[in-house]
């Protein structure tokens, strides 16, 4: 099963971005392909998916550890996908994140590797995008 490895630089303390990717419900956000992610408890994710114009659902574990500020998920099928994902301190107001995927899923390496780079980019605007609109909103009210 090969891996694939990403790692970019984000405009978010570690913590804060942290506590964002934690948050299973924040997933559709940033993986396009997914539709509905609702914690079912004990680490079990509902997850459901527009893949290739077919709709799939299933369950998946997702794994939290606060100390080091990973996160470790996977579903069991025909894919076998799983994953890690590191958040470390980039400075005071940055992170940086790594990602470490394990599929074998079919396509090429070019294309999985691409879908992986695009994942993290949109992890990275959404989270900060988000954090933008709660700051807004704390601070009375949002600007546009």
């Amino acid at each position: 099963m090969p891996d694939y490895h990403h790692s970019a630089t984000v405009d978010l303390p570690a913590d804060e971005l942290f506590a964002y990717l934690r948050e299973p419900r924040n997933l559709p956000h940033y993986f396009t392909q997914m539709t509905e992610a609702e914690p079912e408890g004990g680490g079990t994710v509902h997850v459901e998916a527009d893949i290739h114009g077919e709709h799939v659902e299933g369950e998946a574990w997702l794994r939290v550890d606060e100390g080091t500020r990973t996160l470790s998920w996977g579903a069991e099928g025909p894919h076998d996908y799983r994953g890690e994902l590191s958040i470390a301190e980039a400075g005071p107001a940055a992170s940086r994140v790594k990602v470490t995927l394990r599929s074998v899923r079919e396509g090429s390496a070019a294309e999985i590797q691409r879908g992986l780079e695009e994942t993290v980019a949109a992890l990275a605007h959404t989270a900060v995008a988000d954090s933008d609109v709660s700051a807004s909103e704390h601070e009375g009210g949002w600007t546009p």
